[in-house]
């Protein structure tokens, strides 16, 4: 029981403690100024973004086209770990926000690689599908159901602890239950089996 936990505790602590620490920009995740990043307002473009400057498919998986991103292979390599390719291959539909290096990158050092490990795989497993929505939810999708939600929309994930999703700016942000923000940088990648949300952190599940 201890093994499964302690890597969440620990992910949970450090990332409470980057959020309040007062940390430079680049050690937590904050909205992007960078307007090719920032969420566009009204519907996705016809033509799919580019992911770590590489074409994605909307004919391909979620996992086929995170697999061609240079700056999804943590995520990728998570994936594999938690034995999650076949479900994120499967019909779906399937929203994801997706972590990039960098986000992976924020977490204590070492974190990632004890969560890599076999004997944490359920602990990766959580941390993983808590990024993971049912249904294909575009980001005017979620602008919608956050005017609705009168500035917050709750989305139920497959893990089955809820996030939340605000505007800052012109920036979506994803609120987990322990208070840590997550901002999506690239919107609407477009999958076969649904639809992809670069984000620049990575959010974290209650703690069992």
């Amino acid at each position: 029981m201890m093994s499964k936990t302690l890597p969440l505790l620990l992910m949970t602590s450090a990332l409470a403690l980057a959020a309040c620490s007062g940390k430079s920009k680049d050690d937590v995740a904050s909205p992007s100024t960078n307007p090719a990043l920032a969420v566009p307002n009204g519907p996705p473009a016809v033509a799919n973004p580019t992911v770590g400057g590489v074409p994605m498919m909307a004919t391909r998986t979620i996992v086929d086209n995170a697999s061609a991103a240079p700056n999804l292979s943590t995520l990728v390599a998570a994936v594999k770990a938690a034995d999650l390719v076949g479900t994120l291959s499967g019909p779906g539909p399937f929203t994801v926000f997706a972590p990039t290096n960098d986000a992976f990158g924020r977490l204590a050092p070492g974190m990632v690689d004890t969560l890599l490990k076999p004997e944490n795989k359920a602990s990766l497993t959580k941390v993983l599908t808590y990024h993971v929505v049912s249904g294909a939810i575009t980001a005017d999708d979620l602008r919608q159901r956050i005017a609705a939600g009168g500035g917050t929309a709750t989305l139920t994930t497959v893990e089955g602890d809820p996030i939340t999703a605000t505007l800052v700016g012109a920036v979506i942000a994803l609120t987990d239950v322990n208070g840590n923000k997550s901002y999506i940088e690239t919107a609407d990648v477009r999958q076969s089996n649904g639809v992809v949300h670069v984000v620049n952190g990575v959010i974290v599940p209650k703690l069992s």
